[in-house]
């Protein structure tokens, strides 16, 4: 199965709520922060829909495992409540029997973004929107 990854380009100022609400949904807390998640219709819907503030593309299952060692970062925090009727699943995911935090935390791109800057799609030489398999190179050099 493909998976998308996504890494938020741009920051919090002048931002509606819906767009705010939905990059929450994605785990994309602040800017350079990225989310690995499988290539459904409904990831392709939230990501088209936050497109002006986020980059993302496809990667393979090699890339994702170096982002997992370099820049995973394991989960120690609750699983579940004080009596057990609530699961804090969506606080983490399981790759290997280890819990990592669904994010991961990476640099500005070495040699910055592209020449247009973060406020310009990547279709017309800018960072933001669909990069498809240009992406392994961005997270290469974020990483």
């Amino acid at each position: 199965m493909s998976q998308l990854a996504a890494i938020r380009v741009r920051g919090v100022n002048r931002i509606s709520h819906t767009m705010e609400r939905t990059l929450q949904q994605l785990h994309l807390y602040r800017k350079n922060f990225c989310v690995v998640v499988p290539d459904t219709l409904s990831f392709r819907g939230m990501l088209a829909k936050v497109k002006d503030y986020i980059t993302y593309g496809l990667i393979d299952d090699s890339t994702h495992k170096a982002l997992i060692e370099k820049k995973g970062e394991k989960y120690n925090g609750l699983e579940e409540d004080k009596k057990g009727k609530i699961t804090y699943d969506t606080r983490y995911i399981e790759i290997d029997n280890k819990k990592y935090k669904p994010f991961f935390r990476l640099q500005p791109p070495r040699g910055g973004f592209e020449r247009k800057g973060t406020k310009k799609a990547f279709a017309v030489g800018g960072a933001l929107g669909f990069r498809g398999e240009n992406m392994k190179k961005l997270l290469e050099r974020m990483m």
